[in-house]
């Protein structure tokens, strides 16, 4: 199959890429944690700025590519024996990690557990070179990104390939001094090894061990990440191209961090998704906020407002609705996709009943995306977010709203950003690191990049601040005009009677044949190095 620059067939023109919108000493017990999660959630409402923030995820929210609660059932095998059997499926390892990479101080040396997973079952050995997929886990634990992993099983067996699935520092098994992540968030000294330098640094060494301990020396490794996970696997093709033979980035935001110009591409796609299944569900949500502030003004306005959405406690502000809801509709746009259409039967409801009041229709929105429960909008949650010291400290993601979208304007500036920051942890976030660690910035990719995949839907609002055109021969985007966020990560369906779209199965062919390619050139590479 042949790609044309930037595209994939059937898929339209992306917009020019100056017309894109960037987005923008340890406690233990239960009364410490419970005190650290009453701290992080009182200045995380405290500081509303960082709440419209989207996470970067695989499995966010409502729904993804199947149930978020769901987790693949691992055999837990002691490291060694592991790597000696090399015969198991999703064989479930806990590597010595080093704690600091970067220094020689004596606490540098301390170890944690890091917990990383091998699955055999389609490899073809060392002896005959076979290649190694290496999943880079993002801003979740492993146990919930693996399920959702399907492209690498889908196509692991016609490339013989050895799949390794390594879990993010500070996420799930993998938080250093046996701390909560509660814990580590509330801990200075902890969270300053948290960043994603460290987690680079982390699974450069995790695949060099197992390489050395197959014996898998010439075994090339292609890197996998999708969403913050794809911005990794690009930032580690390009840091350590010794090690990876090539990246596939998936629904990378790439462009975000290293370029803080204002725009407003993530809500007007967002919006966007909105409007073209139903312009009447759009403006329902447009009028909206001006009512939701209109009656929150009134002398019993919030107490009418808890009642009508049924909160779980009392509202103290308008925003807290309204971020709610807004988390809602950014969460149900991001990751809408041709099979369940989330977007779609939201809207449906909003519009089955014309005659109730436009805050009534929102409420029944809520309810036909949660579910019928007990109560909304302000449920107490001991779930900490490590997304929201990441983007306080080396992933900056501007974004912000203009008046041309279904939300209320929203600005977003450093100056704020620094200042929420340094309210909920006491640091202010380096907006240039990310350009000067890892370059990003187009002509720094062009320049010393090679082989990396972009791969983009352009319904999923974080492809405005991912790469849409092809930088170079080897650094290619390949996006579909139909896809949602990080749609083809997952596995092919196999019902013939709901069949995956033409669009979806052409990304996935234009991938492999890339993929394909890459290796076919390094066992040529590799031959005539042999035979010289």
């Amino acid at each position: 199959m042949t790609y044309k620059k930037g595209s994939l067939v059937g898929a339209r023109e992306p917009p020019p890429m100056l017309m894109l919108g960037f987005i923008i000493t340890s406690t233990y017990g239960l009364f410490p944690l419970l005190l650290s999660l009453l701290l992080l959630s009182a200045a995380v409402s405290a500081t509303p700025h960082l709440n419209r923030i989207p996470k970067l995820s695989l499995v966010r929210g409502i729904s993804f590519l199947q149930d978020s609660r769901s987790t693949v059932t691992e055999s837990v095998i002691n490291d060694e024996n592991c790597l000696a059997e090399r015969n198991s499926e999703n064989c479930t390892s806990f590597f010595n990690q080093t704690l600091d990479h970067f220094n020689y101080r004596p606490e540098s040396y301390t170890t944690f557990k890091h917990k990383y997973v091998i699955n055999f079952k389609y490899w073809g050995g060392a002896n005959s070179c076979a290649p190694i997929f290496a999943y880079l886990g993002a801003e979740d634990q492993l146990a919930r990104e693996i399920p959702v992993v399907g492209f690498l099983t889908d196509n692991a067996p016609q490339f013989k390939a050895l799949i390794l699935y390594i879990e993010h520092r500070f996420y799930g098994d993998s938080i250093p001094y046996n701390l909560s992540l509660a814990e580590a968030l509330n801990n200075p000294d902890a969270r300053g090894y948290f960043n994603s330098a460290q987690a680079l640094a982390d699974y450069a060494t995790i695949i060099t061990y197992v390489k050395r301990k197959l014996d898998a020396h010439k075994s090339p490794v292609i890197v996998v990440g999708a969403s913050y996970g794809g911005m990794l696997a690009s930032w580690f093709r390009l840091k350590y191209l010794h090690i990876a033979l090539g990246a596939l980035a998936l629904s990378a935001p790439i462009l975000l961090p290293v370029n803080l110009t204002l725009l407003y591409g993530y809500y007007t796609i967002v919006s966007n998704v909105f409007q073209e299944i139903s312009q009447t569900c759009y403006e329902t949500i447009n009028i909206s906020w001006s009512q939701i502030d209109q009656l929150a003004s009134t002398s019993h306005g919030l107490q009418n407002l808890s009642e009508t959405f049924k909160t779980c406690r009392p509202l103290k502000c308008a925003s807290e609705l309204k971020n709610y809801l807004i988390n809602m509709y950014i969460d149900l746009a991001q990751y809408n996709n041709p099979f369940k259409n989330q977007v779609a039967k939201l809207c449906d409801v909003m519009n089955s009943n014309p005659s109730l009041p436009t805050l009534e229709k929102i409420f029944a929105g809520v309810v036909a995306t949660y579910g019928n429960v007990k109560c909304y909008v302000n449920a107490t949650s001991n779930d900490p977010s490590g997304w929201s010291w990441q983007i306080c400290s080396d992933i900056m993601m501007p974004l912000a709203c203009n008046n041309e979208t279904m939300f209320q304007p929203y600005e977003w500036t450093l100056r704020s950003h620094k200042n929420d920051c340094k309210s909920l942890y006491g640091v202010a976030p380096r907006p240039h690191w990310i350009s000067t660690y890892y370059g990003g910035q187009m002509q720094d990719i062009k320049l010393f990049g090679s082989n990396i995949i972009f791969s983009n839907g352009l319904k999923d609002p974080f492809s405005s601040g991912g790469v849409l055109t092809n930088i170079s021969d080897t650094i290619v985007a390949v996006y579909t005009a139909e896809g949602s966020h990080c749609l083809d990560l997952q596995a092919r369906r196999t019902n013939v009677f709901d069949p995956n779209p033409y669009w979806l199965v052409k990304q996935w062919e234009t991938e492999v044949e890339i993929m394909e390619k890459w290796i076919s050139t390094y066992y040529d590479d590799l031959k005539k190095l042999q035979d010289s």
